[in-house]
């Protein structure tokens, strides 16, 4: 990569990515003064137009972390919104083809970034974080994955599996924004079901482990967490947006005995 970026003249720094868009990345972050510096870091290592900071509910010293960095469209908001709401914002703040979405607690390499980007600039709409390989089987799966299963099956797009924009690192096309219109981001689940109901092209083209890194809080740790809940009732809302639109006219396959007989001694 090295010496590709010489002959190419890039940066040695800089990702040798090649985009034909102009492309964003929205950071979502409360209290991270300990890793936001270095997520900046990394995304600036991108072919990137804008590099837009939601700050949210902030007490740390994020703010101060934020405006030592020249080039960043800072959003502040002094009280707690939450990740999703701070995408819905962080969308509407800039105009190019491609948004790259991160959250500023995890630092992750500018190498395992591109590939979302890449694939929205070559033509997908939604380029989701592909956690298939690192989840357990179905039957020993917690309430949450199997739920952002239970959708995309639903929606007919079942080799989705788990994979689900409420999972960051993900990136969307403009064309996704203005289709579904940035505040259904606020509602991960509902943005993922009116992309797939629009025809739009959604896929899980890269993997970054955020399982094993995700920051423990006292929110999303332990049975029945408060993220857990917010989660569960985002799909609750999605697949209740997808039925009113007529999406329960749509005939899935049926199981068969031996499917039905398999899920129900798994339990």
């Amino acid at each position: 990569m090295q010496g590709y970026a010489r002959s190419s003249g890039y940066s040695p720094n800089l990702v040798p990515l090649s985009l034909r868009h102009t492309a964003a990345a929205v950071v979502c972050a409360c209290n991270e003064e300990r890793t936001l510096g270095q997520v900046l870091v990394q995304l600036k290592r991108l072919p990137l137009r804008d590099i837009v900071v939601v700050l949210n509910g902030t007490t740390d010293n994020s703010l101060e972390r934020v405006l030592q960095q020249p080039g960043i469209t800072l959003v502040y908001e002094p009280n707690r919104a939450g990740h999703d709401v701070g995408r819905a914002l962080g969308a509407k703040m800039t105009d190019a083809e491609t948004i790259l979405f991160v959250d500023g607690d995890m630092v992750v390499p500018a190498e395992e970034l591109a590939p979302f980007l890449f694939a929205v600039d070559r033509g997908e709409d939604v380029a989701l974080n592909n956690l298939t390989s690192l989840l357990p089987p179905f039957a020993k799966q917690d309430e949450v994955s199997r739920i952002k299963a239970y959708l995309n099956h639903t929606l007919g797009r079942r080799e989705l599996g788990s994979n689900s924009m409420t999972a960051v690192p993900h990136a969307v096309s403009r064309r996704m924004i203005e289709t579904v219109k940035p505040a259904s981001l606020a509602v991960p689940p509902k943005a993922q079901m009116l992309a797939i109901r629009h025809g739009l092209r959604v896929s899980a083209p890269s993997q970054v482990d955020v399982i094993r890194s995700n920051r423990l809080r006292p929110g999303n740790t332990g049975s029945n967490n408060d993220v857990a809940r917010l989660i569960l009732g985002d799909h609750l809302e999605a697949l209740a947006a997808w039925l009113s639109s007529g999406g329960n006219d749509v005939q899935l396959r049926p199981l068969s005995r031996a499917e039905v007989a398999y899920r129900r001694n798994a339990r």
